[in-house]
C-alpha cells in the first residue's frame, strides 16, 4: 500500500509541489542526487571512481512535453560529456539516458526526435570514450525503447538497454537482447504497472528476476546485475562464476549501500554506480522512497532531527 501511494505521488502535480516546498527536503534529497548542476555531477563521479567504482550518470528530467525541454537535455549531456573528458573521467564514467526526457513522449514525431537526439548524444559519447544506457520507463514505452535502441545500435553497437524484471515480457526480452556485444542492465522496476503487465508480489518479480538473470548469464552478451538485495547479488555472482570478472558488473544507486558497493568492487568484480543529478528530482526520488521501506524510513528520521 505504502508502494503504491509513493508511486502515484510520484506523478501527482500537487504532491510535487508540497515535497518540494517542505524546507527540509532537500538535505534528504541529496543523499540519492549528486546535486543540481554538472560541478556536482563531476564531483560525485570523482568521489566514486576514487575508490575503484565505476558510474553512470543520469541527467535527471522525464516527461518532457515541449521540444525545447528536450533539446535542453541534449545539450545538459553534451556538456557533461565534454566535462568528464576534461577531467579525465570517461574511462569509468558512462551516461544513461531517458527517452522521455529527450522527446519520446512529444505529440509529434516524439519517437523520431528522441531517436535523433540520442543519437546526439551516443555521438558526442563516441567522441570521448565511453558509452551510453537507454533507461526503461513504464511499460507502455517499452516497444518503442527498444525500437530506439536497434536503431541506434546500428551505428553505434555498445548502446546498452535496461529491462525490468517484475514485466512479464521480460523473461523473452532477455533472450532476445542477449547475444555478443549487447549490454543489458537487469533491474526490477520502479513504476506503478497494473497486473496484466507486471507481476505483483516481490516474490513473483523475485523469481522473474532470477529467470532473467539466467538468461542473460548463459548468453553472450554482457549482463549489468542492478540489485540492492544481497540474495539476488549472492545469486548473480554464482551464475557468474564461470564468467570473467570483465564480463558482467554489478550496479547499485548512488547513496545506497555505499558499503557494500565497496566491499563489491574490492573483491575485483565491477561495480557501477548510478548517480543522478539535476533539479528535476522528485520523480526520481519518489520512487526511490517507493522501492525499500527503508528509504522512507530514513527520510522521516531526517524531517524529525532536522526539524
Amino acid at each position: 500500500m505504502l508502494r503504491t501511494s509513493l508511486l502515484l505521488a510520484s506523478r501527482s502535480t500537487g504532491a510535487r509541489k508540497l515535497v518540494e516546498s517542505t524546507p527540509f527536503t532537500r538535505p534528504v534529497v541529496e543523499r540519492f542526487v549528486a546535486g543540481a548542476d554538472v560541478d556536482s555531477a563531476i564531483r560525485a563521479t570523482a568521489e566514486v571512481l576514487g575508490d575503484g567504482r565505476l558510474v553512470t550518470l543520469d541527467h535527471l528530467g522525464e516527461d518532457t512535453f515541449e521540444e525545447s525541454q528536450a533539446t535542453a537535455t541534449v545539450e545538459a549531456y553534451l556538456n557533461l560529456l565534454a566535462r568528464l573528458e576534461s577531467h579525465g573521467l570517461t574511462n569509468g564514467a558512462e551516461v544513461s539516458v531517458k527517452l522521455s526526457a529527450v522527446g519520446q513522449s512529444l505529440a509529434v514525431d516524439g519517437e523520431k526526435i528522441a531517436l535523433e537526439n540520442a543519437r546526439r548524444i551516443c555521438a558526442a559519447a563516441a567522441v570521448v570514450g565511453t558509452t551510453v544506457t537507454l533507461d526503461m520507463e513504464d511499460h507502455t514505452t517499452t516497444d518503442s525503447t527498444l525500437g530506439i535502441l536497434r536503431e541506434l545500435r546500428v551505428d553505434f553497437p555498445w548502446v546498452g538497454a535496461v529491462l525490468q524484471a517484475y514485466l512479464k515480457r521480460t523473461e523473452q526480452d532477455c533472450r532476445d537482447l542477449a547475444y555478443s556485444g549487447s549490454r543489458v542492465r537487469l533491474c526490477k522496476g520502479a513504476y506503478q504497472e497494473p497486473a496484466s503487465v507486471a507481476y505483483q508480489d516481490k516474490h513473483d518479480v523475485d523469481l522473474s528476476y532470477v529467470r532473467c538473470l539466467k538468461v542473460l548469464m548463459e548468453g553472450d552478451g554482457y549482463p549489468m546485475v542492478a540489485s540492492h538485495d544481497p540474495r539476488l547479488i549472492a545469486i548473480a555472482a554464482d551464475l557468474a562464476s564461470a564468467r570473467s570478472k570483465d564480463s558482467y558488473e554489478f550496479q547499485m544507486l548512488y547513496g545506497i549501500r555505499p558499503e557494500e558497493q565497496r566491499r563489491i568492487a574490492a573483491e575485483g568484480n565491477r561495480m557501477r554506480v548510478y548517480v543522478p543529478y539535476g533539479d528535476e528530482w522528485y520523480g526520481y526520488f519518489m520512487r526511490r522512497l517507493a522501492e525499500r521501506p527503508a528509504n522512507v524510513a530514513f527520510f522521516v528520521r531526517s524531517l524529525l532531527t532536522t526539524s
